[in-house]
C-alpha cells in the first residue's frame, strides 16, 4: 500500500507539472478543453441520464408554472420574437450567409468547421429527440405550440452551436468579447423563450445549450494545431 500511494503521489506531481506548464504556455487550450468540452458534455449526459430514468428535473414543472404566471402580452411578442429568430428559417439563411462568407474569402477550414458546427448539432439534436422520444408539456395551451419530441431543444441547441461557432472564429480579432456577449445573450434569450411559450421543459433547453456547447469546441480543438500539443504533453507525461 505504501509503495502504490507513493506511485499515486509521483504521477500527481508529474500531473500537475504537465497540466502546469501547459496552462503557462497553451491556456487558451486548457480553457477550451475543461470550459468547452469536458464540463459541457458532462452535464449534458448527467441531464440526459435523469431524463432516461426518471423523466426530467423535480423543478421543470414548476419552473414553467413561474414563468407563465408572469405572462403578459408585451412579453408574448417578445417570447414569440425571439423564438422565431431562433427558428429553423432564421437560423438557416444566416448560417448560409456566414458559410458563403467563409467561401467566399476562401477560408476553406474554417467553412468546413461552421458547416460542421452547425449541421452538425442539427444531426445530433434530431438523433437525441428521436432516441429519447420525450412528449413536450402540456401545462397549459401555447401560442406557439409544436409537435415533434422535445428533448433536447432544437432552439437551444441551433442558436448556441452558431453563438459558439461564431465566437471561435472571430476569437483572435478584436470582435471577440462583443461575439461572445451577443451570442451568450441571443442563446439564453431564444431557450428562455422556449419555455415561456410552454414548448420546452427547462432540462430541454438545458441540455441543448450544454450539447451543442461541447460539440462545437470538440470540433475546434480537431480544426486546431492542438491534438499534435495533447500527443506531445501525453509523451511527456508517460516519460516522468
Amino acid at each position: 500500500m505504501k509503495q502504490l500511494l507513493a506511485a499515486l503521489y509521483r504521477f500527481t506531481r508529474a500531473l500537475m507539472a504537465v497540466l502546469y506548464q501547459a496552462l503557462r504556455r497553451h491556456g487558451h487550450l486548457v480553457g477550451v478543453l475543461l470550459l468547452g468540452v469536458a464540463i459541457p458534455w458532462l452535464v449534458f449526459v448527467n441531464v440526459a441520464e435523469d431524463i432516461w430514468e426518471s423523466g426530467g428535473f423535480d423543478g421543470d414543472q414548476l419552473v414553467l408554472e413561474w414563468l407563465h404566471a408572469r405572462q403578459s402580452p408585451g412579453l408574448d411578442q417578445l417570447a414569440l420574437l425571439l423564438s422565431r429568430a431562433g427558428g429553423t428559417s432564421i437560423m438557416s439563411g444566416v448560417s448560409l450567409t456566414i458559410g458563403a462568407l467563409l467561401l467566399w474569402r476562401r477560408q476553406w477550414s474554417a467553412a468546413w468547421f461552421f458547416a460542421l458546427a452547425v449541421g452538425g448539432a442539427m444531426a445530433l439534436n434530431i438523433t437525441a429527440k428521436l432516441l429519447f422520444g420525450r412528449t413536450r408539456p402540456a401545462l397549459w395551451e401555447s401560442i406557439a405550440p409544436e409537435e415533434f419530441y422535445s428533448f433536447p431543444s432544437g432552439h437551444a441547441m441551433g442558436s448556441a452551436a452558431l453563438a459558439t461557432a461564431v465566437a471561435f472564429l472571430v476569437w483572435r480579432t478584436s470582435w471577440r468579447w462583443p461575439a461572445v456577449a451577443l451570442g451568450t445573450l441571443f442563446a439564453l434569450g431564444v431557450g428562455i423563450s422556449r419555455l415561456y411559450l410552454g414548448v420546452h421543459f427547462p432540462s430541454d433547453v438545458l441540455a441543448g445549450w450544454f450539447c451543442s456547447v461541447g460539440w462545437v469546441a470538440s470540433l475546434h480543438v480537431l480544426f486546431s494545431p492542438y491534438p499534435m500539443q495533447l500527443r506531445e504533453w501525453w509523451r511527456k507525461l508517460r516519460g516522468k
